[in-house]
């Protein structure tokens, strides 16, 4: 069970509440089938899809 972001601020008002980033980001690699589903068994292998992968997402935030 997670906090409600309203709980969270009133409790670290100093800090401002981070954790969309990470789930927009895993939201972002997601869309990736080959990376979702893992089809390369090497590990060298999935992780050049995941370098792939956010190339791409970084390339489409730069257009």
């Amino acid at each position: 069970h997670l906090r409600s972001r309203k709980d969270e601020s009133k409790k670290y008002f100093w800090k401002k509440a981070r954790r969309w980033v990470v789930e927009r980001t895993h939201s972002w690699l997601n869309r990736f089938r080959g990376i979702l589903i893992r089809w390369c068994k090497k590990t060298e292998n999935y992780l050049a899809m995941l370098h792939f992968a956010c190339g791409i997402i970084t390339w489409r935030a730069c257009l």
